[in-house]
């Protein structure tokens, strides 16, 4: 396996093995608010049932680590590989993604049988673990605490469409409103160096690192705010065609968007549903589950742009006022999702792990509120289509410098 990471320090059997409890209690403890029902249902083609995230987290393990390297291990069931397979084609076939929500069996205390009896091989696997195992584990972890946000991101579109308009978890709260205006600051410009720099855990498409040219540019050093955003709706963002590029326009005027994902206007207020449940709009709060259509639309009302990942990778790096925003939204780039000079993916299956996304996609930076905490860092690369809506995803502007 041709890893692009090193280990931390403390990557002996015992921490290897807190390190995996930990990571697989989190996916349980978000499991926990949701009943039975609630994980069966799969709302929409790109969003998967809850019991199968847990289910195919667990099928990762089994079939990456427990069968090639724990001696006289079998499969728990046979038919799992078949159901709980995503897209990795060397792994064998797979149930269709848009049918996962048919799949009632096993039932949600036979998936946690299941990841019960991965645990134990996995305990016995770590006890003395062969030397290509910990880089795989940490691959496996990484894998899992995405699989922890599309939990809560999945759920929650299928809460919304419930007319009771359910909370997930009613002491859920909203980020914060931001301290004031976002001020534009001066990018760092010229020759920088771009990607992972090789010191702990990174995905294969993060890398090589690499030198890019910047030319002077500005970015803002908060996010766009709901309040913002508003203004836009009032201007006649979603009106103007002009604003947008010719694919968003058609996708916004056929699915009929007149302001971001799981807002709805009651009585003249405008609300919005989350995972605390359905509240108002709070203008000063970053603006969330907008698609990257809207975002560049809003970007050129502004009279600004989207920063490029090197830009904003830059930016994030090296700018004492520049926040982060992790916790907040997965921010939009202006960047399509393509390999960087000189990418080798990993070898073998795990290797259908990003490079065969790469195009029709576009780049993400940052984090959100769903991400797992210490799972994101400045080199990190989420990438979703165009037109995706129901990530935590936002923006900040940029803008040629004079």
């Amino acid at each position: 396996m041709n890893v692009i990471h090193r280990q931390a320090a403390g990557t002996g059997a015992d921490a290897l093995v807190a390190r995996y409890r930990d990571v697989r209690a989190r996916t349980d403890a978000l499991t926990a608010p949701l009943s039975p029902e609630d994980q069966v249902v799969q709302s929409m083609p790109d969003a998967s049932p809850a019991k199968w995230h847990r289910a195919h987290t667990t099928w990762f393990f089994e079939t990456f680590l427990l069968l090639p390297f724990l001696p006289g291990y079998r499969r728990v069931r046979e038919e799992y590989a078949f159901l709980f397979n995503s897209y990795y084609e060397a792994a064998g076939p797979r149930h269709a993604r848009a049918m996962r929500g048919m799949v009632t069996r096993p039932s949600c205390d036979e998936v946690a049988e299941y990841r019960a009896a991965v645990d134990e091989g996995m305990a016995a696997l770590l006890r003395d673990p062969p030397p290509e195992v910990p880089a795989l584990l940490e691959l496996g972890l990484q894998h899992e605490q995405q699989h922890q946000e599309l939990m809560l991101t999945d759920i929650l579109h299928l809460l919304s469409a419930n007319p009771l308009r359910p909370a997930y978890d009613a002491a859920w709260q909203p980020p914060p409103a931001a301290a004031g205006p976002s001020r534009m600051l001066d990018g760092p410009r010229g020759l920088v160096e771009i990607g992972h720099g090789g010191n702990g855990f990174a995905f294969d498409n993060e890398a090589p690192r690499h030198p890019a040219y910047l030319s002077p540019y500005c970015i803002a050093d908060g996010l766009v705010t709901n309040g913002e955003w508003l203004a836009f709706m009032q201007d006649g963002g979603y009106r103007e065609p002009l604003l947008w590029m010719s694919e968003g326009w058609a996708m916004c005027q056929a699915e009929g968007w007149e302001a971001p994902l799981y807002w709805e206007e009651r009585d003249g207020e405008w609300m919005q549903f989350g995972l605390g449940g359905l509240r108002a709009v709070q203008p000063g709060s970053p603006v969330c589950h907008v698609s990257w259509y809207e975002a560049d639309a809003f970007a050129r009302w502004a009279g600004k742009r989207l920063p490029t990942e090197q830009e904003w990778e830059a930016a994030a790096t090296t700018l004492p006022g520049f926040a982060n925003a992790e916790g907040v939204g997965w921010q939009w780039t202006g960047s399509a999702y393509r390999p960087y000079p000189g990418f080798q993916p990993w070898a073998g299956a795990v290797g259908e792990y990003n490079g065969k996304f790469m195009i029709n996609q576009m780049v993400l930076r940052g984090g959100s509120l769903a991400t797992p905490p210490g799972h994101t860092r400045p080199s990190y690369r989420n990438f979703f289509a165009a037109g995706a809506r129901w990530q935590f995803s936002t923006l900040r502007l940029a803008e040629d410098a004079a």
